[in-house]
Parts: C-alpha cells; sequence; structure tokens
C-alpha cells in the first residue's frame, strides 16, 4: 500500500485542488478591466495564521442514563440543540430522549459551538452502555490537540486605484485551510467575503473563496467567524496603498469609505445608516490623530531599532449568523402567584452577562424588581431548537424571545385589570412593584393572585426571528 500525499498548509491543498466544499465567487462590475484601466495598480500576498480558543474551562460532558432508554447530558457547550441532535444521532435514538444542560461555560469564543459534541456523545454512549453515569473532561493538552482553531487564510489580491488613492477595481483570492471536514467553514468563509469591504465602497470587485481540505484538525468557529480575515485583508491593502502613494493611511480610510451615492456593498445590501465618516472624524479629532502621528514620526526619525506607530482603522461587523436560519430564538416565562418570575431562554452564559440581560427585560416588562425574577439554567427540555450562542447575537435574540413571552403574559393580566377595575387596558400600569388601574394601586403580587383565582395564564412561550436578513447564494 502506497502512503497516500500528505496535506498540511494552504500551498499544499491548492497545488492539487484538494477543496472541503466547493469553491465560491462574488462579484460586482468588471473587477479586472477597472484594475486595467487605473491610473495605479498593486498586487500582494498576506497569510494569516490560526490562534487556539484557549478556554479557561475545557471541553466536559456529564451524562446520566434516564427513562425510556434516553440520556440527560450536562456540556460545556454554546449550541445545546446540535449537542442534542448529535447525540441521538449517535444513539440511535429522538432527539425527545436526549435533553442537554448548560448553566454556564468558562469561555467558548466559538471553541464550543459544534466541538462539544463529540465529547458530549463519547460519554451518552458509555452512559447508555454502563447504565451509569460519566463524565468525560479534556485535560488541556488532548483539547489543543483534538480541537479545530481558527481558519489560518492566504490572501491574495490585485488592485486597481486613483492618484488621490480611491479604490476602482479589486480582485481578491481567499484560500483558507479548514481541516479535514467542513464543520462551519462554508458559513466561516463566506462571511470572510462579506466583510472583505469591511468599510469601504468598491465600485468593481471579484472575490474568489477556497475552502481547502488538509490532513489537519478540522477547523471551527472562533471570535469573530471569518469577519476578521476579511477586515484584515481589505486593510492590508488600504495600507499598501497609501505606503505607494506616501499619503497618511487614514487620508485613504477615509476617501474610501461608504458615503452617499457609494452605499451598496458588493452583495447587494444598502448601507442605510452610514456613520463611519462622522465617527471617524470625531475620533480623528477628540484623539488628536494628527498631532499625535507627527509625534511618532519624529521619533522614529530619531531611533533607528525602537519604533512607534499609531492607527485609525474603522470595523464592521454583522450582527447575526451567515446561516440565515439560526437568526431565531425562543424563550419560556412563568409568573408565580407570588409574583416572582422564571425565565429560560436559549442563550448560553460565558462571562458576558446574557443572564443578567434577560432578567432586565423580564423585570422591566412587568415593572418589578430584579430580585423578583431568575434565569434557570439553559436547556433542551423547556426551550427547544435553540441557536447557538455566537454571532454577537446572544442577548438581542434571546431577549426579544423574553420580552414577547412576558409581554404576552403583560397584555393578559392589563386586560383582567381593565375589566376588573373599569378601566381601559391603556389606562393600566406597571410599575415599581405596583399596578396602577385608574385611580386603583396595588401590589403587582396582589393582582397575580387575583388573576390566577380567575383563571388567566400565567405562563408563555416567546419567539424572535431577526428581521431584514435575506440571502440569496445562487445570485451573490
Amino acid at each position: 500500500m502506497e502512503p497516500l500525499p500528505v496535506l498540511l498548509t494552504i500551498d499544499d491543498a491548492m497545488a492539487v485542488e484538494s477543496f472541503i466544499l466547493k469553491p465560491e465567487r462574488m462579484a460586482r462590475g468588471d473587477a479586472a478591466a477597472a484594475i486595467a484601466g487605473a491610473a495605479h495598480r498593486l498586487s500582494g500576498t498576506l497569510h494569516m495564521g490560526g490562534q487556539d480558543h484557549f478556554y479557561l474551562e475545557g471541553q466536559i460532558s456529564l451524562a446520566l442514563p434516564t427513562e425510556e432508554g434516553g440520556v440527560l447530558v450536562y456540556c460545556s457547550t454554546q449550541h445545546p440543540s446540535e449537542v442534542q441532535h448529535l447525540v441521538a444521532h449517535a444513539l440511535g435514538i429522538p432527539d425527545a430522549l436526549v435533553t442537554v444542560e448548560v448553566r454556564r461555560l468558562g469561555g467558548g469564543f466559538g471553541g464550543k459551538e459544534t466541538q462539544a459534541a463529540q465529547f458530549a456523545a463519547l460519554a451518552a454512549i458509555f452512559a447508555l452502555k454502563t447504565g451509569r453515569p460519566v463524565k468525560l473532561r479534556l485535560d488541556r493538552d488532548d483539547d489543543m490537540v483534538m480541537t479545530g482553531k481558527r481558519h489560518d487564510f492566504r490572501v491574495r489580491y490585485e488592485v486597481g486605484f486613483d492618484a488621490e488613492g480611491r479604490i476602482e477595481g479589486l480582485a481578491v483570492e481567499l484560500a483558507s485551510r479548514c481541516g479535514y471536514s467542513a464543520d462551519l467553514s462554508g458559513a466561516i468563509n463566506d462571511r470572510a467575503m462579506f466583510h472583505i469591504d469591511n468599510c469601504y465602497y468598491l465600485p468593481h470587485v471579484a472575490v474568489d473563496s477556497y475552502r481547502l481540505k488538509t490532513n489537519t484538525v478540522s477547523n471551527t468557529a472562533f471570535r469573530g467567524f471569518g469577519g476578521p480575515q476579511g477586515m484584515l485583508a481589505i486593510e492590508a491593502v488600504l495600507d499598501d496603498i497609501a505606503r505607494t502613494l506616501g499619503r497618511d493611511p487614514l487620508e485613504i480610510r477615509r476617501i474610501n469609505l461608504y458615503g452617499p451615492g457609494r452605499d451598496i456593498t458588493p452583495y447587494g445590501q444598502s448601507v442605510e445608516d452610514g456613520i463611519a465618516p462622522r465617527l471617524i472624524a470625531r475620533l480623528a479629532e477628540s484623539a488628536a490623530y494628527s498631532a499625535r502621528r507627527a509625534e511618532v514620526a519624529a521619533f522614529n526619525a530619531r531611533n533607528r531599532y525602537v519604533k512607534r506607530g499609531l492607527a485609525l482603522t474603522p470595523v464592521k461587523f454583522g450582527i447575526s449568523f451567515t446561516t440565515t436560519f439560526l437568526n431565531q430564538a425562543g424563550a419560556l416565562v412563568h409568573l408565580y402567584t407570588d409574583g416572582s418570575v422564571q425565565v429560560n431562554h436559549g442563550g448560553i452564559e460565558m462571562g458576558q452577562g446574557l443572564y443578567q440581560k434577560i432578567r432586565q427585560v423580564v423585570a422591566d416588562c412587568f415593572g418589578i424588581g430584579l430580585d423578583k425574577v431568575l434565569a434557570t439554567a439553559t436547556t433542551t427540555g423547556k426551550v427547544p431548537n435553540t441557536s447557538a450562542t455566537a454571532a454577537s447575537s446572544g442577548a438581542d435574540m434571546n431577549g426579544k424571545a423574553a420580552e414577547a413571552a412576558a409581554l404576552t403574559i403583560r397584555a393578559r393580566l392589563a386586560g383582567f385589570a381593565a375589566q376588573k377595575y373599569g378601566v381601559p387596558e391603556t389606562g393600566v400600569r406597571f410599575i415599581g412593584g405596583l399596578v396602577e388601574a385608574g385611580e386603583t394601586r396595588l401590589p403587582f403580587a396582589d393582582l397575580v393572585r387575583a388573576a390566577y383565582l380567575a383563571r388567566i395564564s400565567l405562563s408563555s412561550t416567546g419567539f424572535y426571528a431577526t428581521p431584514k436578513i435575506h440571502f440569496d447564494r445562487e445570485t451573490f
């Protein structure tokens, strides 16, 4: 048996066209013609390495057998529903027989969005085989060897620009090392393409994305999810333009920003609130950018080995999932007869204060103190089919879902109070732990007890789907 060639790098894989997913292309206008006709042209190559997540708490799962051949899994994961589905698939049982519960994580950064599933599945398999609880915890060395990293990228570009440094045409090749399986590489590389413009208008642009299969660990989500790689590429292009023209890089950046008549992204989205020009002007003034750049230049002229630098760089980031159907969230709110509230939602707490934010949303809806609201551990047994806590959307989506559930209950209470006290529903207010209905003021808990006795439902689910999100892969 002859050994197969080993593909370890982007260059190795590109040389033999080893793709884990088919290449993608995003284009607008005629980039080649615009580059050829420009007053100035440049080309270059940029390499970006990967990083390991190094979360404080490694991958860990505890699986306990339950009745009917099911399993309860306590798992350090950002995506309980995916772990639920994959554990069920590994065991050959329905999803409904698997419950995944998560109270909090000791860090994730994307490393526990998909990677946690394999260890949860192993623990679950052994738990059902032995009929006993099984806990699987990777030590740091095994964790870093076995789990995926940030995708490393190789960027090649050609750019044409005018004497002022304004980009007229740009052609970019984004090649990423994905590893031995697809994992989340499709969406990550898509996002890199969507962020190739950062905050800049590109009138003629062509972006080719290559998702490479290599004989290395399968890379995965990592904070920014492809966005940093795309933005770093265009920022490197602008720096090269500035060096070529002998201009301050900030001047080149400001010339190329989105603005009136220059406000359509390469993928067809309108930039509706383009605040970057105003924001950068304000920051440059408040930070004394020009004066400090002059000081840096003077320092560097005096010092041969020690150098300083200063930059002002904008950052754009899409606050949503590239995979459209993940932009949804659910929540469950219970109001008890003593006026206390329990809320459960699909978000994961990993140090960003998500649970506290959800409690604040619900408390505000009912006009009660934060001490009256408990956020319980995230579990697939209460809120099903959750999305991962990722894409900078955890508080937005789960907060809106919790709000929807709380407002449903509040509307029932308002209707009951309006009928009971003879006022319009608009005249019922929930504030400071009290309910005001016309001239009547009573504690919130008193109204809740009365509503229960009148057989008013005090529980509700809530759902939220992020609006204004559309992406047609066939046309982009």
